[in-house]
């Protein structure tokens, strides 16, 4: 099994890790953290470098703003070490849905379940 499971995942590089950045990972890496999703923070030992490896479909989006900040260098302790403080109006980080079926679709759309009332249009007709 372990095999075609290299196999598999050196094929098929969109859903997780790549052959090569599992190998750099294993040699070089050193494991920061784990998001709510399952995804896995990693740095090299001069902290140079980080990176993320995500736990299903690698989608940007996944990522939430508080380790989005760690991995882009934008402050130097990671979300496991100094939690980000969240104001009660803010709303949970949600991945981008476009093109799923839980986008979001206007009143009118043609994906709404029923068509919304639409008593403030009028269709256009020559005369």
């Amino acid at each position: 099994m372990g095999i075609l499971n290299t196999l598999f995942r050196a094929l098929t590089w969109w859903d997780g890790q790549t052959l090569n950045t599992q190998l750099f990972t294993w040699r070089r890496g050193t494991r920061v953290g784990e998001d709510e999703q399952g995804n896995i923070y990693y740095r090299n030992v001069d902290n140079t470098r980080r990176w993320v490896i995500f736990n299903g479909e690698m989608e940007a989006s996944r990522v939430n703003p508080d380790w989005h900040g760690w991995l882009h260098h934008t402050w130097d302790e990671p979300p496991t070490d100094r939690p980000m403080v969240h104001k009660a109006w803010e709303k949970p980080h949600v991945e981008n849905l476009t093109g799923t079926a839980l986008a979001y679709a206007p009143a009118g759309s043609i994906r709404q379940p029923k068509p919304a009332d639409r008593s403030d249009y009028e269709a256009w007709k020559p005369e």
